[in-house]
C-alpha cells in the first residue's frame, strides 16, 4: 500500500485510528505497523499467547472443518480440469486444510510464519515451510493452480501487494480463495447502536485491515480477478443479538460455536449442504455472516 492513507475515521483503539481508506478501498488501522514490528509476534508468540488452545480446538473440530474445506475443494474442482491439482496455502496454520486436500489427491504446499504450526502440520504429513509469502519466496515456491489464504489479509500491512504476488503465482485460469472476518457488518452495528457494545472485533495490534464482502470483492476485481463465488460463514453475531453475550466469555463462546457446528453438520448429514451454501451466498449479498470467502479466477 502507498504510504499516504486518508479517509473517514470510524474508530480509535490502543493508539490507532481505524479509517475507511479512500486510497486502498477498504478499512484499516492508521498508522500501519511495519513488517518488522509484526514479525516477532507471529513467529514466536501468536500460538502461545493469543491462541494457546488453537491446536487442541482444531483437532476437536476437524470433522466440522472438513465440511468447510470440502466446499472449497468442490468449488476448485468445479472450475479446474482434473489434471490441475496443485494448491498453495498461505498462512497455512496447523495444516488441516492441506491435509484434507491431500486426502482428495491434491499436491499441497503451505507457507506459515509460526514454527510451532509448521511442526504440527509436518507431524500430520503435510508439506509446510516456515516463512512469509513475499516476491522473493514466491519465486522459490513456483506456480500453483489454486492459492488459498484463510484469515490472512486482516493481519498483513500490505494486502494489496500480497494479492499481486498471488496473482503472479497462479497458472492461467487458476483460482484464488480468500477468507477474512466480515467486520463492521450490520449485526455488529446493531449491537453497538442498541446494546452499546464496544467494537470487540477491533484489535489493531493484530487485525490491521477490516473487510466487507463488497470491499473484498472490489479488491480482487481491481487486480484482474473474475469473481466466481462469494459466500459468508454462519452469522455467529446473531447469538449476541439473541442475548448470549459471549464477548470475553470463552466458555459461552465455545458453546455458541458448538451450536453452529451442529447446525451445519445436521444439514450435511441430511444431504442439504447445498441449502447451506445457497444460504451463505445470500448472506454475503447482505454483508452478513461472520466471515467472507471469495473465489476469484485469473
Amino acid at each position: 500500500m502507498t504510504t499516504e492513507h486518508f479517509g473517514r475515521k470510524i474508530d480509535a483503539k490502543d493508539g490507532y485510528d481505524i479509517i475507511e481508506c479512500e486510497v486502498c478501498g477498504f478499512t484499516h488501522v492508521s498508522p500501519l505497523p511495519t513488517f518488522e514490528e509484526l514479525d516477532t509476534f507471529y513467529k514466536e508468540a501468536f500460538y502461545v499467547t493469543e491462541k494457546p488452545t488453537f491446536f487442541k480446538q482444531k483437532q476437536e473440530d476437524e470433522a466440522w472443518l472438513n465440511l468447510q474445506y470440502s466446499d472449497r475443494y468442490d468449488t476448485f474442482e468445479q472450475h479446474l480440469p482434473s489434471t490441475r491439482r496443485r494448491v498453495l496455502d498461505v498462512g497455512a496454520g496447523a495444516g488441516y486444510f492441506l491435509k484434507h486436500g491431500q486426502s482428495r489427491g491434491w499436491t499441497v504446499k503451505g507457507i506459515e510464519p509460526s514454527p510451532q504450526a509448521v511442526e504440527y502440520a509436518r507431524s500430520m504429513g503435510v508439506d509446510q515451510e516456515v516463512g512469509y509469502l513475499t516476491s522473493e519466496s514466491a519465486g522459490q515456491l513456483g506456480q500453483f493452480d489454486v492459492i488459498h489464504a484463510s484469515l490472512v489479509l486482516e493481519h498483513v500491512p500490505n494486502p494489496i501487494e500480497l494479492i499481486r504476488i498471488m496473482y503472479g503465482m497462479l497458472t492461467e485460469g487458476g483460482i484464488i480463495c480468500i477468507s477474512t472476518p466480515n467486520d463492521y457488518n450490520p449485526f455488529q452495528q446493531a449491537l453497538r447502536d442498541v446494546d452499546k457494545f464496544q467494537p470487540w472485533w477491533v484489535c489493531p495490534q493484530h487485525h490491521l485491515n477490516y473487510f466487507s464482502p463488497d470491499s473484498l470483492q472490489q479488491l480482487l476485481e481491481k487486480h484482474a480477478f473474475t469473481v466466481l463465488r462469494k459466500e459468508a460463514s454462519f452469522p455467529i453475531d446473531m447469538f449476541l443479538l439473541m442475548g448470549d453475550n459471549y464477548v470475553g466469555d470463552n466458555t459461552l463462546g465455545r458453546a455458541c460455536h458448538h451450536k453452529r457446528v451442529r447446525f451445519e453438520t445436521r444439514l450435511a448429514e441430511a444431504g442439504k449442504n447445498d441449502v447451506k451454501r445457497h444460504l451463505y451466498q445470500a448472506l454475503a449479498e447482505l454483508n452478513l455472516g461472520r466471515e467472507i470467502c471469495i473465489y476469484g479466477q485469473k
